[in-house]
């Protein structure tokens, strides 16, 4: 065969380079039991954390909020937009349930200032309700709080107070003194039960429940503040339902969902009572203001009376006459006008002292006083409406905050706006008591054509009656308030009590072991995908291929021996196989009829060149060819080493012409059909005696006498010459190492390649491990492939329980 017409092996360096899935497959196939124990870690840190965490509980209500109307209406209807909308007022009611004063208000009826906690054998959780013992606390002395305390008891008359924790809270009477204690001396005395425990940092009462002869429990007191701060954070959640709707979700996350159903079911009740509380302010305010007057009234009218029996007694007069009779009926109404003006004018005087001084608790509404004057009832109960509203934000939010800076422009207004009205209102009264006033003057003057005694009679009557009626109205008004009072109900109400879910939040099993096993699984994968992404190693044959401008002409596995001679010795070994491949593979490319010199490198030392060029005799020695191996890497001899000959005269002798006669330095092996030419001893000048004509010469020479002529020359990457040797070989073979030649190599190589160095060149892939050859990793198109994995008896090894049961298909 013409050795300018080879049977070539596709070159598919020059294809673009893509993702083969098939290939991150294998690679991640490879690393199995490390997925598998990775896995198994993950599995067990997730149930480790299940089973060392305590589990979150949600627990929820819905609430009905009614929608008021728009409290500025009567603006709005004149064109005048004053603000207030059904969203702003839905979204007050959202932050009053979770203000400060309603968390404190609940909890003054709930017992949340000692947690009984059990401490179990990996966790502690707290018991409620049913616990062995019952705590009363003396909160008006310092007390260690947020630590833990153990009770414990060997009989049923004493105990003993041990501190727990490493860090307390004391707190002081006025719940804002308060000091951080680190590890506190435990009382070394015991206590008596239901009598006080008396120690300088704690008061308490222990009182036991439990019919248990011994036992202990951890306490852990909690103060108010903390628990409010709990309560009014993220813990509590109040949302919406619907957009379209007033009902309110109130969500509580808790450790204890039983605590957490009876909070909300008592902040919704405490809730009710002060909306409720709210309705009864105005009427209890006009109760108080009528009784106050009644008070004053009373004593005159009996005053009134017992002076209106005696003037009758004494004067033996008890009936006015028809005419004195016509003029007190005239009087009697005009007067009883004039009372309830005066009454009212009463009235605007005080609301007008109450605004000025911005005292709005004890205003009394005009309705209750049985003023009907539609405008100002509305400005009253909407300014009252907006106190309330600013008391609950007061209690929670700063007074530059957004809301409550808003509720206070609103009260300004309102404030302003009632004041102006008053003003009109009062210019009103004031004129009509006149116009009153002059009319009983005119009717007065009528009095002088009656007697004297009937006149004074007249005067005492009218006071009487006059005062009498206005008793009268006054109860009335304050029937009517009281009836209002008993009858008011709340607005809102609940619409479903608390209901506890019974799956718990937090941690939730399933998403905890799917983040685990998507753990165990992705960092091994991810970690090995990676290494191979960021590596500089060469490890696939395909990868070296597709980059390569040479063709991969044989891949060769790794040498588990420390022996070289693997072909010569272990005739059914794998890697003997991949040799006679690479045989088979050059037979396609070399002349048949001539003999042909094979110049083996590599890039860098290490790779396993001499390893291949002793091995690649060694197979063609082995199919009857006179073969020699030649040792040209002077600067580092080895090949006697491995046959076990004598390096003192060699090829170094002969070029340097210390040696004239070639056949003193062609060594025979032991092996029929191979020859050697060591390298000689170590000259000074390597590189200018492989390039002389000498070289050139002795090859020829060879070439006449030996069918195969093996060069083992040193690498390209280090020295200069064996480029000067390639241009004397009929075929170059680049050793690269799996896992050891960096991929820069390859670059190396296609510049060799594209100055047109290298006519006759191609990669021999050496030292692939069995894994990789088993996953198709080094290999190229089938090159090797499967050699040195058990398939030939050498390469057998007895695999595990383990391994023999994951290899089961």
């Amino acid at each position: 065969m013409n050795q300018s017409e080879p049977n070539r092996m596709p070159v598919i360096g020059q294809e673009e380079e893509v993702i083969d899935i098939k290939d991150i497959v294998l690679r991640i196939l490879r690393i199995w039991p490390y997925i598998v124990l990775s896995v198994i870690m993950a599995l067990g840190i997730a149930y480790m954390i299940l089973r060392y965490s305590v589990p979150e509980y949600q627990v929820s209500s819905k609430f009905f909020i009614k929608e008021k109307e728009n409290p500025f209406n009567l603006f709005e209807s004149a064109g005048l937009n004053m603000g207030g909308s059904g969203e702003m007022e839905l979204g007050n009611q959202m932050i009053i349930l979770k203000s400060r004063p309603i968390a404190n208000a609940t909890l003054d009826r709930l017992h949340f200032d000692v947690e009984y906690i059990k401490e179990g054998r990996f966790i502690k959780s707290e018991i409620y309700q049913n616990t062995p013992i019952a705590v009363e606390v003396d909160w008006s002395h310092p007390q260690l709080t947020n630590g833990d305390l153990l009770i414990k008891w060997e009989n049923r008359k004493s105990f003993t107070v041990t501190y727990l924790g490493e860090s307390y809270l004391q707190i002081f009477p006025d719940n804002e003194s308060r000091n951080k204690l680190e590890n506190p001396n435990s009382p070394q005395a015991t206590f008596s039960f239901n009598q006080w425990v008396e120690l300088p940092m704690n008061r308490f009462k222990v009182g036991l429940t439990s019919v248990e002869e011994s036992g202990e429990i951890i306490i852990r007191l909690r103060d108010r503040s903390g628990l409010i701060n709990h309560y009014t954070g993220e813990n509590l959640q109040v949302a919406a339902i619907d957009k379209q709707s007033t009902i309110l979700k109130l969500t509580i996350t808790t450790q204890t969902p039983q605590k957490g159903r009876d909070y909300l079911n008592t902040l919704q009740e405490v809730y009710l009572e002060n909306e409720l509380q709210e309705k009864n302010t105005m009427a209890t305010n006009t109760i108080d203001f009528i009784d106050a007057q009644l008070v004053v009234l009373s004593d005159s009218l009996m005053f009134i009376e017992n002076r209106l029996e005696s003037f009758r007694s004494n004067n033996s007069i008890y009936d006015l006459s028809s005419e004195g009779t016509a003029i007190f009926e005239q009087l009697k109404a005009l007067e009883t006008d004039l009372a309830k003006e005066k009454f009212k004018r009463e009235y605007y005087r005080q609301l007008t002292q109450y605004l000025e001084r911005e005292d709005y608790n004890q205003i009394v509404v005009p309705s209750g006083l049985g003023i009907e004057d539609p405008i100002l009832n509305t400005l009253i109960q909407n300014l009252l409406e907006l106190q309330a509203e600013k008391s609950m934000h007061a209690s929670k939010l700063t007074e530059i905050s957004p809301p409550l800076r808003e509720v206070n422009r609103q009260i300004k207004d309102m404030n302003l706006s009632i004041l102006e009205l008053l003003q009109n209102v009062d210019n009103n009264a004031q004129l009509l008591i006149q116009d009153l006033q002059q009319r009983i003057n005119k009717i007065t003057s009528t009095f002088s054509g009656l007697p004297q005694t009937e006149q004074n009679l007249l005067r005492i009557q009218r006071e009487f009656t006059l005062n009498e009626g206005l008793y009268t109205y006054l109860m009335e008004r304050r029937a009517e308030s009281a009836i209002t009072k008993a009858s008011n109900t709340p607005s809102n109400k609940i619409i479903e009590t608390a209901l506890i879910n019974p799956n718990p939040i937090s941690p939730k099993t399933a998403l905890t072991y799917l983040i685990a096993l998507i753990l165990g699984l992705g960092l091994p994968i991810g970690f090995n995908l990676v290494r191979t992404f960021f590596s500089n190693k060469i490890k696939d044959g395909k990868e070296l291929e597709r980059k390569a401008d040479l063709n991969l002409i044989s891949t060769i596995g790794q040498n588990e021996d420390a022996d070289n001679l693997v072909v010569l010795k272990n005739h059914r070994s794998g890697i003997t196989e991949a040799f006679r491949s690479l045989r088979a593979n050059m037979n396609f490319i070399l002349h048949k009829e001539k003999s042909s010199v094979i110049l083996i490198t590599s890039s860098i030392s290490g790779e396993g060149k001499t390893f291949c060029s002793i091995n690649l005799a060694s197979v063609y020695a082995l199919s009857n060819k006179k073969t020699l191996l030649i040792g040209c890497d002077m600067r580092k001899p080895k090949i006697f080493e491995d046959f076990g000959v004598s390096n003192n005269e060699g090829l170094s002798t002969y070029l340097s012409q210390n040696q004239e006669d070639v056949n003193k330095v062609i060594q025979k092996t032991a092996y029929e059909n191979l020859d050697v030419i060591v390298s000689g001893p170590i000259p000074p000048n390597p590189a200018e005696l492989l390039i002389t004509e000498r070289f050139a010469e002795l090859l020829e020479q060879m070439k006449g006498r030996y069918d195969m002529v093996i060069l083992d020359t040193p690498p390209v990457g280090l020295v200069s010459e064996t480029l000067d040797l390639i241009r004397l070989a009929d075929i170059s073979l680049f050793v690269l190492r799996y896992n050891y030649s960096e991929k820069q190599f390859i670059d190396h190589i296609n510049n060799l390649k594209k100055q047109a160095i290298l006519k006759e060149a191609y990669i021999l892939f050496n030292g692939v491990d069995k894994d990789a050859q088993h996953y198709g990793y080094g290999t190229g198109y089938g090159y090797g492939y499967g050699y040195g994995y058990g398939y030939y008896a050498e390469d057998q090894v007895e695999k595990s329980f383990f391994k023999k049961w994951f290899s089961r298909k």
